[in-house]
């Protein structure tokens, strides 16, 4: 085996490592609005495929945008540009308790990726934010950490697509009467879904993106007034 082929082989396990929904950066802890629906009877088993498909078709295009954007910044960081793509994104995200939820990923995923390796675009991203008071959203966190691996933008977007409905599949488990082999008919269905997804996002950028998500939106922003939370978003 070549050198080449084991630093390319080592970034997908790494790669791999990250997006996997067990790593511990606090994903486990957040429904992003499904409890809501989930307790005002809007959320059902029968329903979930076609939920998360809404959510991959819409706010799935828009993430990846913007983790595509943050993955460019690998090479040459501007701390400028990675507040931009930051504050962008959460403008666009209406509801308080998944925006909090994001920006918690996000500055979680950073920290991690600090804790087990030395980056110097990852010490300058997380220190920018800081010192400007801006959130770190998780997927502009998973593409910047991806390109730091020398990961291509199509993989990055693919993986981040992938981990965020396995956490969304997992917290519907959590929430409903869903088996284990449900669960996994369900993310295995939708995987190509998550690779329309992630095409449609390469031709778009961060100016023009937008995302169509009304009763995930109200999911969130009616989610502190349940009266038993099992989830912090």
């Amino acid at each position: 085996m070549t050198h080449s082929q084991r630093t390319f082989d080592l970034a997908c396990l790494r790669l791999l490592h990250l997006a996997d929904s067990a790593l511990p950066i606090g994903a486990l802890a957040h429904s992003f609005g499904l409890e809501s629906l989930a307790d005002a009877g809007l959320l059902a088993p029968a329903t979930v495929p076609d939920l998360l498909r809404g959510y991959i078709e819409e706010a799935g295009v828009m993430e990846s945008v913007f983790c595509r954007a943050a993955l460019r910044l690998a090479e040459e960081f501007s701390a400028e540009r990675w507040i931009e793509i930051n504050q962008r994104l959460d403008a666009r995200k209406p509801g308080r308790e998944s925006r909090a939820g994001s920006a918690a990923l996000g500055n979680n995923l950073l920290s991690l990726a600090l804790a087990v390796g030395e980056s110097r675009v990852l010490k300058e991203a997380l220190l920018a934010a800081r010192e400007a008071k801006s959130p770190v959203h998780h997927s502009p966190a998973f593409g910047l950490v991806a390109g730091t691996l020398g990961i291509d933008e199509d993989r990055s977007a693919l993986a981040y697509l992938h981990q965020s409905l396995a956490g969304l599949v997992s917290a519907c488990q959590r929430l409903l009467p869903i088996g284990q082999t449900e669960a996994a008919r369900t993310l295995w269905n939708l995987k190509p879904a998550i690779i329309a997804a992630a095409e449609r996002s390469r031709t778009q950028g961060i100016d023009e993106v937008c995302c169509f998500t009304p009763l995930l939106d109200w999911g969130a922003m009616e989610h502190p007034a349940l009266a038993t939370r099992l989830f912090i978003s």
